[in-house]
């Protein structure tokens, strides 16, 4: 469990730990149930560079926040977001459209999905004020826990890739747990709390069949448009909770 934890880290986020880890099934198993709590600590410190600059200017420290989120995920899943992107909008077959998602090089479409997905973060961000920290820290939450369940129920489009490997884990009953113990956390806080978390799931099925369509199942690339557009998705709907309430 440990070493699953270490691992979700490393591979997950730039916060440094020295430990080597084996990439084993096992291993990737816990990394997976440990996945959520990695967004939320990234969520704890963006929101902590958030704070420290509020008081100063609103923008910068909006600004702020969305590059620290960037560094601290190593942009890993801005990068599956945009080659999702240039794939599906390619208007190719299926194979076509897994070549044009390999590929490291970014189009058209994938450059557009980076601009708009940080805009639409630096947008939603500055429209909150010192409600800011405990949304961002569980919206980031929330795209990472709709995502292990995809990883846990979803088929694969690519045999043998890195979305595969995760699959084939099977971290079934712990990503149960993850789901309860994530749940009870929200209602303790605020049952609004769950609003979020329920569009956030909507959205990851919903993008889930359009991945079907286009490519038939999910790939890594697929993972990273999820946790990109659910973050986003889930401040949005924060900004309304929190204005109801």
């Amino acid at each position: 469990m440990i070493d699953g934890l270490i691992l979700a880290f490393q591979f997950f986020s730039r916060i440094p730990i020295n430990k080597e880890v084996d990439f084993n099934e096992e291993n990737i198993k816990y990394c997976i149930f440990f996945y959520p709590l990695v967004g939320g600590i990234i969520g704890v410190l963006s929101s902590l560079m958030y704070y420290i600059l509020l008081k100063s200017n609103l923008n910068i420290a909006s600004l702020a926040a969305v590059f620290m989120m960037i560094y601290l995920t190593g942009g890993i899943h801005i990068d599956g977001l945009s080659d999702t992107f240039d794939g599906f909008l390619s208007s190719r077959d299926r194979e076509r459209s897994l070549e044009i998602m390999k590929d490291s090089r970014v189009g058209t479409f994938g450059a557009i999905s980076i601009i708009m997905i940080l805009l639409s973060k630096y947008v939603i961000i500055s429209s909150f004020s010192d409600s800011l920290p405990l949304a961002l820290i569980l919206s980031m939450v929330n795209s990472r826990i709709v995502l292990i369940r995809i990883i846990s129920t979803k088929k694969t489009a690519r045999p043998g890739g890195l979305g595969d490997m995760f699959n084939k884990s099977n971290p079934g009953r712990l990503i149960l747990y993850c789901w309860t113990l994530y749940i009870t956390i929200l209602l303790i806080l605020n049952i609004s709390y769950i609003i979020p978390l329920i569009i956030t799931f909507i959205f990851g099925e919903l993008f889930s069949k359009w991945s079907y369509k286009k490519i038939g199942g999910m790939t890594g690339d697929t993972y990273g448009a999820i946790v990109e557009i659910g973050e986003s998705l889930s401040l949005m709907a924060y900004l309304g909770v929190l204005a109801w309430i």
